[in-house]
């Protein structure tokens, strides 16, 4: 894993991808908004992004796909397993268990399945798309629960059945996945309940509100993701009264905000960043942070793309080719058997 590449304080950006450009002007209506109804926004995400709505010709190929489901502390949490095809059932796999993106608000595995075809495939790794509950519905702490009670999972004689090696089990997300992701870390290593993850993956990662950036004036909006809705999918992810509340600087709400040497002893990153993001310069910070805390950490910036790209492949070479990238080093994180 290339760590030696400088991270700096900001991110840049070129000229976006005119793929990427073509899709957005194709899709005006398709962004992350923070609407007050966000009802709309989760049901047009599906009708674009939803894996049985693309075209046989953009679905990305997969050895298997398989249903399952977690009893954790909130109930049953759906589980969607998708294996490459050079899956052996007498060998054991690595595991990406994947919290998917959308202000904690919107979203569905269903998604984000043609990206984690992609992922799987490319890797050599089973990756595992969990429906968790979404915000304003079910506010924080709910879903780093369901994230922990997975990882459980993976690592049982349930996970073993499945064909999951339990000591290669990485964590990934991005935009809010990846800020859960992150969080998760931070609380396995506070708590020491369990082994951590062998690796976290961040996409994009919503580490912090991006206010203060230049980011955030630069990709304020048009890009797909509105940085002014950001406000909004905070406000659904933070409890209240009468429900235990959390300041939003909190060190599982907020990683990117806490002090370098609050952030030591985490395990191995790989950040990705894009260019026309607003936040980019959030996700750049945190991985320069967890590089100055002693970790190891690879950054990738793209600065001819947008926010959400793994869901973009179908309709992007650019984004295609980066959700690869993204594959590259989940393989070389989750190291030899």
């Amino acid at each position: 894993m290339s760590e030696q590449q400088e991270i700096p304080k900001t991110g840049n950006r070129t000229t976006l991808s005119s793929s990427v450009k073509s899709f957005l002007e194709q899709h005006k209506q398709l962004r992350l908004g923070g609407d007050e109804d966000f009802h709309t926004e989760r049901r047009h995400h599906l009708e674009v992004f939803g894996f049985h709505n693309l075209p046989k010709d953009k679905q990305a190929p997969i050895g298997r796909v398989h249903y399952d489901g977690v009893r954790g502390r909130h109930g049953t949490t759906p589980v969607r397993l998708f294996y490459p095809r050079s899956f052996d059932i007498n060998k054991k796999l690595p595991a990406l268990i994947y919290f998917h993106g959308g202000g904690y608000t919107v979203g569905s595995v269903d998604e984000f399945e043609n990206g984690l075809r992609i992922l799987a495939e490319a890797a050599e790794m089973i990756t595992i798309g969990v429906e968790y509950r979404l915000a304003p519905e079910w506010p924080f702490p709910t879903q780093l629960d369901e994230y922990e009670d997975v990882l459980s999972w993976t690592r049982s004689s349930e996970g073993a059945r499945l064909g999951i090696d339990r000591d290669r089990v990485l964590g990934g997300g991005d935009s809010a996945g990846g800020n859960m992701t992150a969080a998760l870390c931070l609380r396995l290593k506070d708590e020491g309940k369990q082994a951590p993850l062998k690796a976290q993956i961040l996409l994009y990662p919503e580490a912090r509100l991006p206010f203060d950036t230049p980011a955030a004036t630069e990709n304020n909006s048009g890009y797909y993701l509105e940085c002014n809705g950001i406000f909004s999918f905070a406000d659904h992810y933070l409890p209240r009264a009468p429900n235990k509340p959390y300041s939003p600087a909190h060190r599982y709400i907020s990683p990117g905000m806490q002090p370098v040497d609050k952030l030591s002893g985490v395990p191995p990153a790989a950040v990705f960043t894009c260019g026309f993001d607003p936040l980019r310069d959030v996700g750049v910070e945190y991985a320069a942070k967890l590089r100055h805390a002693g970790n190891r950490v690879a950054w990738r910036h793209y600065p001819n793309l947008t926010h959400g790209f793994l869901q973009m492949a179908p309709w992007s070479a650019d984004a295609e080719e980066a959700s690869r990238d993204v594959a590259k080093l989940m393989k070389e994180l989750a190291g030899p058997a």
